[in-house]
């Protein structure tokens, strides 16, 4: 398996947990949160586009 190239989010500060992704050679993007390296989610870079745009509009605003 090739090792991927994961990169942190800008949003991330020194001493936070933060938001990782890297695209797979599988044409995946495969995200991870710096705390818990070893649990990783993949989704299709369409699917990831949408979840975006949704969280954006504020979609999840509501969700406690």
């Amino acid at each position: 398996m090739s090792t991927l190239d994961w990169k942190k989010s800008s949003y991330c500060q020194a001493a936070s947990n933060c938001l990782n992704l890297a695209a797979a050679p599988d044409r995946t993007v495969r995200l991870r949160e710096s705390e818990h390296p070893g649990t990783v989610l993949r989704t299709t870079p369409a699917r990831l586009g949408t979840f975006i745009r949704a969280a954006k509009a504020g979609a999840f605003d509501r969700l406690t």
